[in-house]
This record gives structure tokens, sequence and C-alpha cells, in this order.
């Protein structure tokens, strides 16, 4: 079966090919889910280093005078949280009703610079989104569409990154930086963030610039990992993937992202008045097959209180068990037993509060 011709591609899409990935459309992307084997990528990223292309997601620069306020009035999250430069927020980017449109990271570079990192799937819908909601002046918008994105995750990624990088600048950045931080530096930005429950960091970079930096990261011994890891990594760590855990008919009180609302201030911001008038109706949880088998996404979860449901799912390699994130009645407790649907059985699952692995380190029994 011949693939589609109009997927796109990064500037590293003749790397994977050459190294031989298994290449899968992933949003309009032509993306490597894996380089032979998704479970040694996974334990890679555990236990030494690994390293992602992530440059299918989109930067968005906001800059001018007014980029503060107005991104204050856009996130639902609040970006005066963010009290000197070079630090990073998780934030939802909400309709009116509440609904998620995206969720996202935003840097704050400069007093009028910040930098949006927004999902693949969604760039083009974000993007003109936010153009609808620019004021006539004081903002600016640009979409850099010219960087590149590699991420490199695992308790070894600050030791791999000081060894392939030859930039003693850049060498600093990932020795001193902090979870959440970020530096320019030059064309470079380098943030300590990511998407694995990792320590790591998320580089962007000029796209002529990619294949270099991943051959030498390749050449001081850090493996290339696909979409596929990343997907049961981040779903170890009980990270939301939009799409299945979220969207635009969820609010974020559903979705497990209370956390992420900054509703304390008389600060507004769109989709407020909806929350105000909302209350939780399901909890977000996880849950832990107590069988042999996998949980996946839309199978129906049975509580003495109703019935719930997945929303991702996976076979775990690090708990050698199913796991799942689930929406589940308000009155469920952590600790309760409830029933999965599982192409008919009835399998039992563990109520427990994600994440079930960060650093490392199991979380969950």
């Amino acid at each position: 079966m011949e693939k589609p011709t109009h997927l796109q591609t990064t500037p590293l899409h003749a790397t994977h090919v050459h190294h031989g990935a298994k290449m899968v459309d992933f949003a309009g992307w032509d993306m490597p889910i894996h380089y032979g084997s998704q479970i040694e990528e996974h334990q890679t990223v555990r236990t030494a280093a690994g390293m992602f292309d992530v440059s299918h997601m989109l930067n968005i620069d906001v800059t001018g005078r007014g980029a503060k306020a107005w991104l204050q009035r856009l996130l639902a999250n609040d970006v005066a949280r963010l009290k000197q430069p070079g630090k990073a927020l998780y934030a939802c980017l909400l309709r009116e009703d509440g609904g998620i449109i995206d969720d996202l990271i935003v840097y704050f570079l400069a007093d009028d610079h910040y930098r949006l990192v927004v999902n693949a799937g969604n760039a083009d819908k974000d993007l003109a989104w936010l153009q609808q909601q620019l004021p006539a002046a004081e903002v600016q918008l640009q979409a850099r569409r010219d960087l590149a994105i590699i991420a490199l995750q695992g308790p070894q990624a600050a030791d791999k990154f000081s060894q392939a990088c030859p930039d003693s600048a850049c060498i600093s950045a990932s020795q001193s930086l902090q979870p959440f931080q970020t530096r320019l530096i030059n064309d470079w930005q380098i943030s300590r963030t990511g998407y694995t429950g990792e320590d790591g960091f998320e580089i962007s970079l000029p796209a002529a610039q990619a294949v270099t930096l991943w051959q030498q990261l390749h050449a001081v011994g850090v493996r290339p990992c696909g979409l596929g890891c990343r997907d049961t990594l981040r779903l170890e760590a009980g990270m939301n993937l939009y799409g299945q855990d979220m969207d635009e008919s969820i609010s974020p009180l559903n979705a497990g992202l209370a956390w992420t609302l900054a509703m304390q201030d008389e600060r507004d911001f769109i989709g407020k008045a909806a929350l105000l008038s909302q209350q939780a109706s399901q909890q977000f949880v996880g849950l832990l097959l107590q069988e042999r088998g996998v949980l996946r996404a839309h199978q129906t979860v049975h509580t003495s209180h109703g019935a719930g449901e997945i929303t991702s799912g996976t076979f775990s390699p690090t708990l050698q068990q199913g796991i799942a994130l689930a929406r589940l009645p308000l009155a469920v407790q952590i600790g309760d037993t409830v029933s999965v649907d599982i192409r008919g059985k009835q399998l039992p699952a563990k109520v427990v509060k994600p994440p079930f692995v960060r650093h490392g380190k199991i979380l969950v029994a």
C-alpha cells in the first residue's frame, strides 16, 4: 500500500529513513513510530537518553509591547506568573464555552517576546484562532516554520548534550537550567522541558542545523526514538494527550487540568465566565489493570457509581501491566476496584492517582 503523497516532512525525514525508522502518518506528517523496538526505545529513555524529532510541532513567536496583556486575556493560565525571562508555563487555550482548543507551553523570552509551542495537529487551527483574537496594534505573531525541534530525554540527557554540543554556552545552559526554564543562545532555544516524565531538553534550532545536532547526539550514544514510545512514556508520566484526553468538547475541569487555571484574581480570559458557572462532572484518574490485558481508549469502565470511559490506555513497559487514564464518576475513590469492558470481558482495575512513573520510579502499586 503506497503512502499518501500529501504528508509533510521534517528536516530530519531523510535521516529517519536512513536509520530504518518505520514511518507513519501522524497528524498529516510522515513521522517515525519506532526504529525497530518501541519497548527498547522506551526503556532507553527511562534509564539512559533518547532523542525525538518533534519538529512537527509549531513554534509561534508573540512579540510587541502588548504581548503580555494579550496572552493574559488569551490563556487560562496567567503569564504574569513568569516573573523573569527564561521561565516557562503550561497552559490551555480555551473557547468561550470553556472547551479546550489546545494545550501548549509558553516561554517568557523577554518583556516583549514570548514563544508558544503548540501541537502539530492543531497548529493551523491555533494560528487562525490567535490571529482572530489579535489586536490591531502592539502585538505581532510569527509562525516559526524555519525552526526544528529535537527532544533529548532521559537521566543521561544533560551529560549527553554536553558531550555532543561544541558550544560552551549551550553546555552551560544544559548544566544550569532548572525544570521549566529556557534560554536563548543566538538562534537556539534550549528548554528543560519534555513529555516523558524524565529529565531532558527540548531544543529549537534552525532547520538547516537539525541533522548535524541529531548526528552529534547519535555519535555520543543517544538512541533515536519514535512517537510510539513517546506515547507510552507520557502516559506512564500521567500527561494528557490532545485529541484523546481532552478536546474542544471537554472542560479543563473534567480533564485533570484544573491546576492550570488561574481563576483567583480579577484577570479575565477567554472561557473564564463559562468555567465559573461549571463544576466538574467527572474526575480524571489512573487505572491499573489487575489481570493480563491491554487497556485502550474508549473502553467502558463500570463502577458502583455509574459508568466511565478510558481516554488513553496502553501496556506499560515499566510496570509490565495495563495502565490507563480515564474519566470516572466523582464518587469513585482512589483505591477502589472497578471493571473494564475488554472485548466483552469484565476485567478488574484499580483506581490510582497518576502519574504512574516519574524519573524512573514507579509511583503506584
